[in-house]
């Protein structure tokens, strides 16, 4: 799981790329739920969390380039 503290120091661009993997690792995960089921179900929850705090940190820094 990643933390508030170390996604605030990433540029945009590694927030941007790091919400793509997450992403399409959330789509595999779902897939595997759908087909065989997942050893982990937990991961998905966690997936989707990482997922929102990137973009929270990507919305802080756009409205203070923006403000």
């Amino acid at each position: 799981m990643l933390k508030m503290n170390e996604i605030k120091n990433w540029d945009k661009k590694a927030i941007e790329g790091k919400i793509d993997v997450l992403k399409s690792e959330l789509f595999n995960f779902k897939m595997q739920r759908v087909t065989s089921g997942l050893e982990k179900p937990h991961k998905v929850k966690d997936n989707k969390k990482d997922i929102a705090r990137l973009y929270t940190v990507l919305n802080q820094k756009s409205e203070k380039q923006n403000g």
